[in-house]
């Protein structure tokens, strides 16, 4: 009978080879079948292939509008993978494989140092199988690199602080958080462990010489070194140019995009207990479901031993969350860098753990629980005749992928019955696996608009002129030819009544929008409609369609224009 030994007591050996080998088949898959994804996705593909096609870098633009709300950092990154594999379907997720296996081999090196290869590895394969951890690692969000540099931080700091690796790591911790930051702003987060530190070495601290605390005061110089080779070209790039649009982008980014983000968003509003309540116990699974043994084993081990590991890690998770949680914009991908740390912390005590009858039963649970909700989901597409209908765009059979998912689940909980944390795991596994190259598949067609733009370039005759209204970046990247579209920030009905009277100013001349835009000043009975998606039809319509009431305006906003020198 298969038990979970079999897990934790792998040889030290070769733990490292097959946590990589599983992290890259788990993190590799599906990878060049799917194209990027609403919301996020499709605007880094969109900018880092317009880098390409430009060869202008260092001003991320979407469709010849610049794209002021974040550093180009994760952008260079698919870019670089577009010229080495010629695929921006492929390459637009390597950048977060790539950090999600680095966040791994950190991992695991950083358990193995503190406790040992056993407690390395383990961590490693909870940190692969955290579900938030795996699904940044399958998307194009920046959230997965910004990851491994906050981890990559942390890691110096660790190796300074409790290993003995001398300043060399404490200067590497801070130069990680300034690429952190040149990558997304929060990358300054591995810096907190350092409040804890300020306990559990206050002997040091004591008795630390001057060139000591001359050492320690060059932390930040290292940081803003990091930070200073992005952003000392940017800014003088933008001082020479006296361009306006650049100015304003500069201004954004340093300030808009970070301190008043944080502390007075204006979008992604929520309580203060979100993260606690609807991110953690549903997205830090399967670990979750351990933490309220974890935190007794972890009370133990600061209050009888004074375990420095825990103190400076559960110092930095619970100020890492304390620090999200206080500004009111939460979105639950902000809190991946956690992940790293939690599978730290349960990794010395999953063993013990999983010979109580509770934390077993739970894992044990989960896995049965996922194959009950697949045969479910099945059952009710089979049955239920508006979902059916809702889900027939996925093509014949969409109850299939789900119902083996169900069946699958049940064979594999069934056969490791007797091992409740392989269970899991390869229940886990097996739903990547599945939907990875079977479901997203079968998504993708719906989640890209490539159908209306093929559709868009077939019906405008080759030299009339096609305005795009209320686009979002997966239209350009589609796009067949050259567009011109407004801002993204600009007000629906704005862009409807200037629709119209561009349309008017000059023959040869169509606009494809969403039907709420197009609707202000078209007859939408005039217009063909190319298609559903994004929650809305895409109409096309001519100059013939407009509404009485709409003729004869001048256009007083001039579009921007995106040509496509690389069809994707």
């Amino acid at each position: 009978m298969i038990s979970d030994r079999f897990l934790l007591e792998a040889s030290p050996r070769q733990t490292l080879g097959w946590l990589m080998l599983l992290a890259l088949v788990i993190l590799a898959a599906g990878i060049g079948l799917r194209d990027p994804w609403p919301a996020d996705e499709p605007r880094f593909a969109l900018v880092a292939k317009e880098m390409v096609e430009s060869g202008r870098w260092l001003f991320p633009m979407r469709g010849g509008e610049i794209y002021p709300d974040k550093p180009p950092m994760f952008m260079w990154g698919i870019a670089l993978g577009y010229l080495v594999t010629g695929s921006l379907k492929a390459a637009f997720l390597l950048p977060s494989l790539l950090a999600g296996l680095g966040t791994l081999l950190l991992t695991w090196d950083l358990g193995r140092r503190l406790w040992n290869a056993q407690v390395g590895f383990l961590g490693g394969v909870l940190l692969l199988f955290t579900v938030q951890f795996t699904l940044q690692a399958k998307t194009a969000q920046i959230d997965a690199l910004v990851s491994f540099f906050i981890t990559l931080g942390l890691y110096g700091f660790l190796r300074f602080l409790l290993t003995g690796g001398g300043w060399r790591w404490y200067y590497l911790g801070w130069f990680a958080a300034g690429l952190g930051i040149i990558t997304k702003g929060v990358g300054i987060l591995a810096v907190l462990v350092l409040i804890p530190a300020i306990w559990t070495h206050r002997e040091q601290l004591r008795q630390a010489s001057r060139a000591a605390w001359l050492k320690g005061l060059l932390g930040p110089l290292a940081m803003l070194l990091a930070i200073a080779l992005w952003l000392l070209p940017m800014v003088a790039t933008v001082a020479a140019s006296g361009d306006v649009v650049l100015q304003a982008y500069r201004d954004n980014i340093l300030l808009r995009q970070t301190v008043t983000r944080y502390a007075n968003s204006w979008h992604h509003v929520k309580p203060l207990w979100y993260y606690f309540t609807s991110v953690i116990p549903p997205f830090w699974l399967p670990v979750s479901l351990l933490l309220p043994w974890l935190a007794v084993c972890w009370t133990r081990a600061i209050r009888n031993e004074g375990d420095r590991r825990v103190i400076l890690l559960l110092g930095y998770l619970l100020l890492m969350l304390l620090f999200f949680s206080l500004s009111p914009g939460k979105r639950g991908v902000y809190i991946t860098p956690g992940t790293p740390v939690l599978a730290l912390l349960a990794a010395p005590w999953l063993s013990q753990l999983l010979d109580r009858v509770w934390p077993a039963r739970l894992l044990k649970g989960l896995g049965w629980l996922l194959a009950l909700v697949g045969i479910g989901g099945a059952l009710a597409l089979m049955f239920n005749a508006r979902l059916a209908a809702k889900a027939a765009e996925l093509g014949a059979h969409p109850w299939l992928p789900l119902l083996i998912l169900g069946l699958g689940l049940l064979v594999i909980n069934g056969t490791l019955r007797r091992a409740p944390l392989l269970a899991i795991l390869g229940s886990l596994a097996f739903g990547w696996l599945l939907y990875s190259t079977q479901i997203a598949m079968r998504l993708n067609e719906v989640r890209t608009p490539e159908e209306i733009m093929v559709k868009a370039a077939q019906e405008v005759p080759r030299g009339d002129q096609l305005l795009l209204v209320g686009f979002k970046e997966q239209h350009l990247l589609f796009a067949r030819q050259p567009l011109w579209h407004y801002s993204y920030h600009e007000e629906n009905r704005v862009q409807g009544r200037e629709a119209a009277a561009w349309i008017e100013a000059m023959p040869g001349r169509r606009v494809l929008g969403s039907r709420n835009i197009i609707s202000v000043c078209f007859d939408t009975e005039q217009t063909m409609n190319l298609g559903y998606r994004h929650r809305t039809d895409w109409l096309l319509a001519s100059a013939d369609a407009l509404r009485p009431e709409c003729r004869g305006g001048t256009p007083t906003i001039d579009p921007f224009f995106y040509a496509p020198k690389l069809v994707y």
